[in-house]
């Protein structure tokens, strides 16, 4: 089965280069940009227009911190799935025998975004994932794999979460699917790692730099031959 990571659109899907037989498009978040729900449900319902009619058999979606209009539910998840797209909000699907395991939410920060959560609530979320999942899709990474950014300090700092890292280095799916901490002026975080001694392929998918969403997509997701 041939997959193709993407996350972090902003409202600039269109613009992707779409791989060519792939079987599989799984979305991490972050489909919109606007904070205000009812200014960002125009930009999630164009986007869902444009992801459900992609030449793609299966269509998995987990939403992200700016897609607001999805968490207050504006965009209801019944709709996004009569539209062909599997939508996984801490919940599984399994397809061709994968098992596929999807949340929208992230370790809290600012304020007016969706699914931010306490750091010291996270673990208990983590600990839900079904020991035999085999892609595991959040909207934030892992604490010190590809999610290093600049922080209000203008210092860096990896802004991923520890007790995610922690539940994937026991669990070892097969992949760790996310985004959210994009590329910027001199660091980059689009691509794939392993940790040592571990045997998953996290993937930062993010397809716009951070600060930078005006100058449209500089990266167009990852592709895995499963």
């Amino acid at each position: 089965m041939k997959i193709w990571h993407i996350s972090d659109t902003h409202g600039f899907h269109g613009y992707l280069q779409i791989p060519q037989n792939v079987d599989m498009v799984i979305h991490s978040g972050d489909c919109a940009n606007y904070s205000d729900p009812y200014r960002n449900e125009i930009e999630v319902l164009n986007f869902v227009e444009w992801y459900a009619h992609l030449p793609i058999k299966y269509k998995i979606f987990v939403a992200g911190n700016h897609d607001t209009s999805i968490e207050h539910r504006l965009v209801h998840p019944s709709f996004i799935n009569e539209k062909g797209i599997i939508y996984l909000e801490n919940e599984s699907v399994e397809i061709e025998g994968l098992k596929i395991w999807g949340t929208p939410i992230t370790p809290e920060f600012g304020h007016g975004w969706a699914w931010n959560r306490k750091r010291e609530k996270m673990d208990k979320l983590w600990r839900s994932i079904p020991e035999d999942t085999d892609i595991v899709v959040s909207h934030g990474p892992p604490k010190g794999v590809l999610d290093l950014t600049y922080g209000r300090q203008n210092n860096l700092q990896y802004c991923g979460c520890s007790a995610l890292k922690k539940k994937m280095l026991k669990l070892e799916p097969m992949f760790c699917m996310f985004g959210h901490i994009h590329n910027c002026e001199d660091i980059t975080n689009a691509g794939t790692m392993q940790v040592y001694g571990c045997k998953t392929i996290f993937s930062n998918a993010t397809c716009v730099e951070d600060g930078r969403f005006d100058k449209g997509i500089v990266s167009h997701g990852n592709v895995f031959n499963v």
